[in-house]
């Protein structure tokens, strides 16, 4: 409620002018009334009262026909202006003379009649009642010189007035909410705290009886207080048992802190369209509101009020930097007009600091000074008169030049609002006569100013009547205003304190001050903690229940936390001193926190965390109470029988940690204890106590999550123990997630945010009890969540079966892992039909199982794995294809297992079966990733999962176990490879490569030699069968990239490898050479040309040998490795390459094995005497010949004969061979490479025989003629030059060859080789030949062919 606003400080002591009565009873009731407030304020007479006095009879009397006239009053008397300003011109004086009385019976009246006016008349009294409670109530209340029965008679009418809701807030609203007003309602609560808490009783003289009464009704009136304050604010309250739906959305307490609620508490109706009184100064405005009443706008003003106080207390200290303050607040505009109108209507600013501001001569000064002149209006007042208000507002200064300019405008001003009213010429005149009367208040009393002085000093303005002014001014001194000492408490009082202990003096109570922020708090405590009566413990108690509801509904947090904090600590429960102290109020404490939880849960936040410690240690006193042995208690001395007795000397665990002192025990003492306790385990309080948590589903969103997080939070506290952790609290929170489950998803996520974070945590506890209890009630919860079933694409279960995957990943301990493995081993065979989501977390524990090494966890683990795949699969495919990733994941983590080999092997074969449902359901793989094509998601979430998995097998497993996996493998690319698209290869055979990756292979030799030998080799070929297979989608893809595997494997320090690689080549271009294109043959003869030129090895002739030093230690001789071991056998090998690549060009150009049969057969007619011309191997059009090109010949001749030389020089050389030989380099003879140089040799010429004889090649024969001559010639002239009988026996049949390609030429051809061969010829005949070689060197003369060259011979 507003109060109105009255016109002025200052009454008539009769009715007004216009005033008048309708009826003449009216005047007569008047009259009468009048009458009886004078009669009352009659004085009495000195000395002691006299009860049969004729003074205090009447005014007795009198006061009681007022407060019956007050009672009774009607319509007309209540609102007729005239009876109104009655009650406030003669019954307010009555009432402020009678209301100090030291009569009991007049005191008694007087506040009586207060009541009544406060009643039924406060809207018309808003003044009158403001000064009644400064003046009388609290003034009485504070003073230790009133009187016992003083303050008893006003506590009592407190008490009626805090009894009423609709008063407490009208003067919460009309006074501390009014930027003018007095803080009548803070001042009244800190009066009663101080009561309530028996402060200043012994200043009194109180006796005991006489301060418990006082205290008492002290805190009837605080609890009254808080008890309209809950009335008043009940619309706003939500009382959880009252929802019949689980968990209504409310904002958070983080929300509440930054929005506030829009809606509006519509109950001041009586208040509407009524004005404040006195409304002067800054923001006035905001008092005099029309319309329905906001109780936002209330705490919109208080907050006003306290930023004006703060920046009228900076303007005192300095003007700007409090105007700054206030318009950085928006309490004030930036105009000089809104700072003149402040500096005229805020009568608290200090008037010396207005004078100084307004004289100052900065330009925004004098503009506010111009501003602040201009609003006022001196129309129709005589000169001294304006001046003498112009001068009520502030200060003036004392410096002459600001004095100045205040009268310059002044006196301009003056004449403005007095154009053509004034005897002044100019505005000149008037200002030298302002300037001269502020100079003669200043100095008339000064002997040297006189009145003939002063009419000298101003002879100009005789006229005027200078005689006449002075007369005034001596009689009535204009009166500037005084500086007011500020009423804002505290902040300017540090202007006065001296001394720096005086300053820390004041910094410690304004910090106490702040701590305590409200009285209530402090009375409450002190009530609960001093005294034991039974009704003071009552009404502290009613008072913190109804605080706490003020503050859960306001959402002010910090208050609230207080408060249930404050109860919390008087249950004993939680503090050090344990229960060994719990008396009654103890136990009633206990009972009212539990209805706290009860009545309030939507709005406790944080406060939950300490009611839920109470609530666990209050189990702990129970079972101390009823005299049970906890199970669980930290610390606890059990004895054989788990019985309470343990030492005579020692006092059981439990009790000291309830706050019970160790040590020497008296068992009586305990009994005793229990016995005070024993109410604690009392039906109802155990019943209370389980409707919280079977309350929870009533919680709203938010609360409910606050609740679990707090009890998580406790729960972690009694579990800290090692030795005998309790779980109470962890027990609570299975069981309100049971209450809870049914919740909307969106609540029970966030629920479960929380309860599954902690089980992560106690499911990793060291005591495995705990962690079992965790796990077991894990899978409880999880059987009942996952009977909901669950729609796609959600991902609820896979949220909530998550700690049991962080338990598996975090906890060590067998029996808790084999616990979590059958747990979901158990979910897996009773509610396959119903998971979804939560296949992903339970084959993500059978993958950290997977990896175990003991082997029950890893058995029972595959075998309920094996069911997923081949049984759950098979009927729930659709359901669990988001996990099938996860699944064959899974499988490849059971076949990496290296200590189960029998288990890896049956994973592998399990992933072969997942092929299986890739190839016959692609139509499932759908995904919502829109970064996949739509035909490429059967790739992405089916077949590259299986493939990228084997090939991690491949990498990580032993011998066996990878060659399965390569098998498989590449079995699943031949058996399913006709459904890939060509891109899908390319990601493929980046997965394949990885197996050759030399980075990855092991660091060790030999199983590095190992690995090259068996899983490359083994890999190598696949590859190649595969192109072969797809060779039409893979020849643009993989061609290049299989010359380049094979490039790397003949540069491996690996013989088997490196023969593989060219047995590959030669398998991949015989069986894939009719298909190849220009260019694909262009790769395959550059790629040979590569793999010759880098393995020809140039060391056999450039290594020269080195001293090898020996190192010698005392005792201890170390010889370092000879590094040319490896030089020789990486040479060996190439060695080897090169014979390989040169057989290989062989049967890739001709067909395997028919230059092997080309040779035997000429041998075979060589021994028959006789020559076969026309000696045709049946093989030799299955060669690539007819599909090179010359020049791509050409290009695999000069390998053949680059290789040719190089084994000459060698084999020519004989000191380096004998170096060699004696550095050990291959075995027991000199090392040679005459099958190099043959067989090279021989290769070539059967190239060059073939296209000189080759009718398409015409066109080259000039160029290949040349070429024969060339090489036969250079092949002749050295076996010359051989000595070694063994060396010319090894080209036995590479002459045979030469001699027989001869004879076949025809004549006309033959004619350009007789003279180069004929001289060379003749020499070989001086050898001794073998007798095929003469065979043919005879051959009879009827051969057409070589008839010219036998002839010859």
């Amino acid at each position: 409620m507003k109060y109105p606003k009255t016109g002025s400080r200052k009454h008539s002591l009769g009715p007004s002018p216009g005033a008048k009565f309708s009826h003449i009873l009216q005047k007569d009731a008047f009259l009468v009334f009048r009458s009886l407030c004078k009669l009352s304020m009659k004085p009495l007479s000195d000395g002691p009262p006299d009860p049969k006095s004729h003074e205090l009879r009447s005014k007795i009397l009198s006061l009681q026909l007022l407060l019956s006239i007050l009672q009774n009053a009607g319509p007309i008397f209540r609102t007729n202006e005239m009876f109104i300003n009655a009650i406030k011109q003669y019954l307010c004086v009555a009432l402020s003379k009678n209301g100090v009385s030291s009569v009991p019976e007049v005191f008694e009246l007087s506040l009586s009649i207060f009541l009544t006016l406060l009643s039924n008349f406060k809207t018309h009294l808003k003044m009158q009642i403001e000064v009644f409670f400064k003046e009388i109530f609290l003034y009485i209340l504070e003073t230790s010189t009133s009187s016992f029965d003083h303050k008893w008679m006003v506590i009592q009418t407190l008490t009626r007035i805090c009894a009423d809701a609709q008063s407490v807030v009208d003067i919460y609203v009309n006074y501390d909410c009014d930027l003018n007003a007095a803080n009548i309602f803070e001042r009244l609560v800190n009066d009663l705290s101080k009561i309530a808490q028996g402060r200043g009783s012994q200043e009194l003289g109180m006796s005991n009886v006489q301060e418990l009464s006082l205290r008492k009704k002290g805190l009837e009136c605080l609890v009254s207080i808080l008890k309209c304050m809950v009335e008043w604010s009940k619309d706003q309250y939500v009382n959880p048992n009252s929802q019949t739906t689980l968990g209504q959305e409310k904002p958070s307490e983080q929300e509440t802190s930054e929005i506030k609620h829009p809606e509006t508490i519509n109950r001041y109706g009586s208040l509407n369209s009524l004005e404040s009184t006195s409304s002067s100064g800054i923001g006035s405005y905001s008092t005099q509101m029309s319309g329905t009443d906001n109780p936002e706008q209330f705490e919109v003003l208080k907050q006003q009020k306290e930023i004006i106080e703060q920046g009228i207390d900076l303007f005192t200290k300095k003007p700007k930097r409090g105007i700054q303050y206030l318009q950085e607040q928006g309490m004030l505009g930036t105009t000089p007009e809104d700072i003149a109108q402040f500096l005229h209507q805020e009568e608290r600013l200090d008037s010396t600091q207005v004078g100084e501001f307004l004289g100052d001569n900065d330009k925004f000064n004098k503009e506010v000074m111009y501003a602040y002149v201009d609003q006022h209006d001196f129309s129709g007042k005589d000169f001294v008169s304006a001046l003498r208000m112009f001068l009520e507002g502030f200060r003036l200064p004392g410096e002459a030049q600001k004095i100045d300019r205040l009268m310059e405008k002044f006196a301009a001003r003056y004449l403005e609002c007095n154009q053509g009213q004034t005897l002044f010429a100019s505005a000149d005149t008037a200002y030298v006569l302002a300037y001269s009367i502020i100079m003669l208040t200043t100095d008339l009393h000064s002997p040297q100013v006189c009145k003939h002085t002063y009419v000298l000093l101003n002879e100009d303005l005789n006229l005027f009547g200078s005689i006449t002014i002075y007369n005034e001014i001596a009689g009535k001194k204009i009166s500037m205003k005084e500086t007011k000492e500020l009423t804002i408490p505290a902040k300017s009082s540090k202007q006065n304190v001296a001394s720096e202990k005086q300053r820390r003096l004041l910094y410690n109570l304004e910090m106490e001050q702040m701590l305590a922020w409200t009285p209530f708090l402090a009375a409450f405590s002190v009530g609960l903690q001093d005294c034991d009566d039974t009704e003071v413990a009552s009404l502290c108690l009613e008072g913190i229940r109804c605080a706490i509801r003020i503050a859960c509904i306001f959402s002010i947090q910090l208050e609230r936390d207080a408060y249930v904090q404050a109860l919390a600590r008087f249950t004993l429960l939680t503090v050090s001193s344990g229960i060994t102290e719990m008396k009654q109020k103890n136990i009633d404490t206990i009972k009212t926190l539990i209805t706290v939880a009860h009545t309030d849960g939507n709005y406790l936040g944080n406060s939950w965390h300490e009611i839920l410690k109470c609530i666990s240690q209050l189990e702990l006193a129970q079972l101390i109470g009823t005299g049970v042995k906890p199970r669980y208690i930290s610390g606890t001395v059990r004895g054989r029988e788990g019985s309470l007795t343990g030492a005579k000397d020692q006092a059981p665990d439990e009790f000291v940690g309830l706050g019970l002192v160790g040590g020497n025990v008296d068992w009586k003492q305990i009994a005793s204890i229990q016995e005070s306790i024993g109410e604690t385990s009392s039906q109802s309080v155990v019943v209370a106590v389980d409707r919280i948590f079977t309350g929870s589903t009533r919680l709203d969103g938010n609360a409910i999550v606050d609740f679990v997080r707090w009890l998580c939070a406790v729960s972690m506290d009694e579990l800290l123990s090692t030795t005998h952790p309790r779980m109470f609290s962890l027990q609570k929170i299975v069981e309100i997630s049971y209450y809870n489950m049914g919740r909307i998803r969106l609540q029970w996520s966030r629920i479960w945010e929380v309860i599954g974070d902690h089980f992560n945590k106690v499911g990793c506890n060291p005591n495995e009890d705990v962690a079992i209890f965790a796990v077991d009630s894990l899978r409880q919860l999880s059987m009942k969540f996952l009977e909901k079933g669950e729609l796609a694409n959600f991902r609820f279960q896979k949220d909530f079966l998550r700690p049991f995957e962080h338990i598996m990943k975090r906890n060590r301990s067998p029996t808790i892992r084999d616990m979590v493995v059958r747990c979901i081993a158990q979910m897996v065979n009773s509610q396959a039909a119903n998971i979804r989501s939560g296949w992903k977390n339970i084959f993500s524990v059978f993958h950290l199982a997977a990896s175990d090494q003991d082997e029950s966890i890893v058995e029972l683990a595959f075998q309920t794995t094996g069911h997923i795949v081949t049984v759950v699969f098979e009927k729930h495919f659709p359901a669990t294809i988001d996990s099938f990733q996860d699944a064959v994941k899974c499988l490849s983590e059971f076949a990496c297992n290296a200590a189960f080999p029998d288990t890896s092997m049956e994973a592998i074969r399990l992933i072969r079966h997942c092929a299986k449902y890739v190839s016959d359901r692609p139509q499932e793989y759908t995904s919502d990733d829109m970064n996949v094509a739509p035909e490429d998601r059967v790739w992405v979430r089916g077949w590259f999962p299986i493939l990228f998995e084997l090939s991690c097998i491949i990498n990580r497993c032993k011998l066996d176990v990878r060659t399965r996996g390569l098998t498989v493998m590449f079995e699943i690319m031949k058996t399913y490879g006709h459904t890939y698209e060509k891109h899908w290869w390319q990601d493929l055979f980046r997965i394949v490569f990885r197996i050759f990756d030399n980075m990855k292979l092991p660091e060790q030799q030999t199983e590095k030699a190992e690995w090259m030998t068996t899983t490359c080799n083994h890999a190598l070929y696949a590859i190649c069968d595969v192109f072969t297979q797809y060779l039409e989608v893979l020849s643009d893809v993989l061609l290049d990239d299989i010359f380049a595997q094979l490039y790397w494997c003949v540069q491996q320090d690996n013989e088997q490898l490196a023969r593989s690689g060219t047995n590959c080549l030669e398998n991949v271009v015989i069986l894939n050479g009719e298909k190849f294109t220009l260019e694909i043959w262009d790769k395959t003869c550059n790629c040979t040309l590569d793999i010759f030129k880098t393995t020809i090895p140039h060391a056999l002739l450039t290594w020269r040998f080195k001293i090898i030093f020996v190192c010698m230690c005392i005792g201890v001789g170390f010889l370092t490795e000879f590094p040319e071991q490896k030089l020789f056998a990486a040479l060996l090998i190439k060695c080897v390459v090169q014979l390989e690549l040169i057989q290989t060009i062989d049967n890739i150009v001709f067909f395997p094995a028919t230059s092997r049969k080309e040779d035997a057969e000429n041998l075979a007619a060589a021994q028959r005497d006789a020559v076969d011309f026309d000696v045709r191997v049946d093989t030799q059009d299955q060669g690539m010949y007819r599909f090179l090109t010359s020049q791509q010949l050409f290009k695999l001749l000069d390998c053949l004969l680059e290789s040719h030389r190089f084994a000459k020089a060698f084999n020519s050389n004989n000191e380096q061979r004998t170096a060699l030989w004696k550095a050990g380099f291959k075995g027991k003879s000199k090392p040679n490479l005459l099958k190099q140089e043959t067989s090279s040799l021989a290769c070539g010429l059967r190239i060059l025989f073939r296209m000189y004889t080759d009718e398409s090649r015409a066109s080259a024969w000039e160029e290949v003629q040349q070429r024969l001559l060339n090489v036969c010639s250079e092949a002749l002239s050295y076996f010359l030059t051989l000595t070694s009988e063994s060396h010319r026996e090894a080209w036995t049949n590479l002459l045979l060859l030469f001699l027989t390609k001869v004879l076949k030429i025809s004549d006309n051809r033959f004619k350009a080789h007789a003279s180069f061969y004929y001289p060379l010829l003749c020499e070989i005949m001086q050898f001794d030949l073998i007798p095929e070689l003469r065979a043919v060197e005879h051959t009879p003369a009827d051969v057409p062919t070589c008839n010219t060259l036998l002839l010859g011979l």
